[in-house]
């Protein structure tokens, strides 16, 4: 018996006490054996009518009453039949339902993400929206959930395809040149402009790619400076609670702490890094050492300033960020006014608050580049590198549209196609999908 012609089965809902429970089986035997578990229910029931059952063990005692739902392929979520009994949340109640379901030889426990792999095998939804999916089920901020609800729309596929379809065209356009030139003669006359075009399409996504991963993974922000310059307070007042310990003496910060936000729906993890001077103890030393480290993986540094900081100094400081995008502000402006007079710089102070609401918008500004977190579909790291293949490619094969054959621009096209392919699940292997479908969790 082939693995798709099992009849699946597994807990919809978690592992824990609750009110409801679910119980979901799917493939051609899930009728036959959610009536065995729920021996009321007609033998044709009626797709997607709630019927209340009682549901029994193998010697027919009742073990509960809940709701008995069918769904007939293909107008179901798997594109199989579908059953799912909807019991009380006991745990142990779920594990007798489901042990008794994997009686039956012909219904096996289904992997992790089995069902939704069903479903796009079936042709219910492309590979993009069954990996929104999972992200909904992992999101953990508003915007994750928006971001994932957008993907699971199709959001991100619609994107994509609107890509790939004139991609595709001229992919066969160009094999029609190459295969069949006299009839085909000036067929090929607009492959530059073509390939420019379909290039800067390839660019903004990959951009949009780009919010779409932070929205997915959060935001990672550290504060860092010199010591004595405020960070700390400022720390605490943007996390909204006291978590970095603050003090007059130089060099309180020993190692990076650590806090996470919700800014306007997006995740934020704030880093307290210690404060860098040339001449630290040995401990603080370590710390800084992190601190330099820690920059060089974020997505925005705030360099935070003492008062009278001036522009050669804060020179100075930008170079520990290296490429890290920097946004530089004085600190302590609450007992400094009159000594930063006359700096661009925001100025703030954590320990009144002044100037923390404009940080946290110029903070966002600059990680999110304009527009709204919610507005675009979440995109895993499969995903961007995939787009950023393809747009390297079509890159190439603009490139080659000045100076080199038919054939190397169509191979490159053909190489953006096929980066595109793995997005959208048109060009995937086995294996790529079972890396995929494994980080589901069982039951979905």
């Amino acid at each position: 018996m082939t693995s798709s012609s099992f009849t699946i089965a597994a807990l919809a809902t978690a592992p824990a006490a609750g009110a409801v429970g679910i119980l979901r089986l799917s493939g051609p035997e899930a009728l036959d054996v959610g009536r065995v578990l729920a021996p009321g229910i007609p033998e044709q029931p009626t797709p997607r009518h709630a019927y209340v059952a009682t549901f029994v063990d193998d010697e027919g005692r009742p073990l509960d009453e809940g709701l008995f739902l069918y769904f007939r392929g293909p107008r179901s979520f798997t594109g199989e039949d579908v059953v799912e009994l909807q019991a009380h949340g006991s745990p142990r109640l779920l594990r007798l339902l489901l042990a008794r379901a994997l009686e039956d030889p012909r219904v096996r426990h289904a992997a992790p993400g089995e069902f939704t792999r069903r479903a796009f095998l079936n042709g219910r939804m492309d590979l993009t929206r069954a990996e929104a999916v999972a992200d909904l089920v992992a999101a953990d901020s508003e915007a994750a959930v928006r971001a994932a609800a957008a993907g699971l729309s199709g959001a991100l596929a619609a994107r994509v395809q609107a890509l790939e379809a004139p991609l595709r065209e001229l992919h066969a356009d160009m094999e029609g040149v190459l295969s069949f030139p006299d009839e085909a003669e000036g067929a090929d006359a607009e492959v530059a402009e073509r390939v420019a075009t379909l290039r800067g399409q390839a660019e903004a996504l990959r951009s949009e790619a780009g919010r779409g991963r932070l929205v997915r993974r959060g935001a990672r922000v550290a504060l860092f400076g010199p010591v004595n310059a405020g960070k700390s307070t400022l720390f605490n007042r943007l996390v909204g609670e006291s978590r970095a310990l603050v003090d007059d003496e130089p060099g309180t910060t020993r190692d990076a702490l650590e806090a996470r936000a919700e800014w306007d729906g997006l995740a934020v993890t704030l880093f307290d890094t210690a404060g860098l001077r040339e001449t630290p103890g040995r401990i603080e030393a370590l710390g800084i050492a992190r601190t330099r480290e820690l920059l060089s993986g974020v997505d925005l540094a705030v360099l935070v300033l003492p008062p009278g900081g001036t522009p050669s100094e804060a020179e100075a400081w930008l170079r520990e960020a290296g490429g890290t995008p920097v946004l530089t502000v004085d600190g302590k402006c609450d007992v400094a006014a009159a000594s930063t007079v006359g700096s661009s710089r925001r100025r703030v102070s954590g320990l009144t608050g002044e100037g923390v609401d404009a940080l946290r918008s110029d903070m966002l500004g600059l990680l999110w580049g304009g527009g709204t977190p919610s507005a675009v579909a979440l995109v895993s790291e499969r995903h961007a590198d995939a787009l950023r293949r393809a747009s390297e490619a079509l890159k190439r094969a603009e490139q080659a549209s000045r100076v080199s054959t038919l054939e190397v621009v169509s191979g490159e096209v053909g190489l953006a196609l096929e980066a595109l392919g793995e997005v959208s699940g048109t060009v995937v292997s086995e294996a790529l999908l079972d890396a995929i479908f494994q980080r589901f969790c069982i039951g979905k």
